[in-house]
C-alpha cells in the first residue's frame, strides 16, 4: 500500500491501531492518518504511507466532512457519547418530529461550539481527557465551526439519526449533547459513522484484515 487512501475503519480500535496495522505490513514507511476517529466511531479514516504522502496528508483534515449520526435522546452521557456515565433526563412531552426540525436550522452554518472535556484538544499542552479523567474541572472554550447541512434519516424516539455534512473541527459529540438541550430532553452520541472525507467515501475505503 503507497500513497493516500480511505480505509473504513470498524468500531472498537483506536485510529492509532489501524495506522500500527498499516505500518507492520509497510516496514520502513512513514504512515500517518488524517482527522481522528474515536473508538466507538466507524467509517472513512484518511492514510498515507510514504514520506511524501504524509506531507500531503495534513491538506485532507480540511476538507468537508459527511457523517451519519444516531443521537439518543432522553439521557445525558459524561462523555457525550456511549461510552460515559448516564443521567436520566425527565421528559414532559416527548418531541415529533416537526418540533426536531424546527430546532435543527439553528445548528447550520457558522456556529460555535463547545468541544466535549473528553477530547484530545489541548489544553495548557496536555489533552482535555487526561484532566477529565482524574475528574478536574474543566472550561472548555467555544470555537467557531461550520455545519453545511443537516438531514433528518429516521425519528423514532428516543433514536434520532441524522447526515451531517461538514467543515474541519466539529465534534458531532457536541452536535448530539446540543441537540438534546435544545430540544430539554438530554442527548448523546450513540452511534457515528463517517461516511466521507473530501472525495474520498465509504464506497472506495478499503478493508484491513486483522482488524477486530
Amino acid at each position: 500500500m503507497k500513497g493516500i487512501f480511505a480505509v473504513n475503519k470498524p468500531k472498537g480500535p483506536t485510529s492509532n491501531d489501524i495506522v500500527q496495522i498499516i505500518k507492520r505490513e509497510n516496514k520502513g514507511e512513514k504512515v500517518g492518518h488524517a482527522g481522528t476517529l474515536d473508538p466507538l466511531a466507524s467509517g472513512v479514516l484518511v492514510i498515507a504511507v510514504g514520506r511524501e504522502s504524509t506531507k500531503k496528508i495534513a491538506d485532507q483534515v480540511k476538507k468537508e466532512k459527511e457523517y451519519i449520526a444516531k443521537i439518543k435522546l432522553g439521557q445525558n452521557s459524561t462523555t457525550d457519547d456511549e461510552e460515559g456515565e448516564k443521567e436520566n433526563i425527565e421528559v414532559g412531552n416527548n418531541p415529533n418530529l416537526d418540533d426536531v426540525k424546527k430546532i435543527l436550522p439553528k445548528f447550520i452554518g457558522k456556529i460555535m461550539q463547545i468541544p466535549p472535556i473528553y477530547s484530545a484538544i489541548k489544553i495548557k499542552g496536555k489533552e482535555a481527557y487526561k484532566y477529565a479523567r482524574k475528574g478536574q474541572e474543566l472550561e472548555m472554550k467555544g470555537r467557531e465551526v461550520e455545519i453545511k447541512n443537516i438531514k433528518i434519516l429516521d425519528y423514532s424516539w428516543p433514536i434520532l439519526e441524522i447526515n451531517v455534512v461538514c467543515g474541519p473541527g466539529v465534534y458531532i459529540r457536541s452536535l448530539s449533547r446540543d441537540i438534546g438541550k435544545e430540544l430539554k430532553t438530554g442527548g448523546y452520541l450513540a452511534d457515528l459513522q463517517r461516511t466521507r472525507v473530501g472525495d474520498y467515501t465509504i464506497e472506495k475505503a478499503i478493508e484491513i484484515k486483522g482488524i477486530k
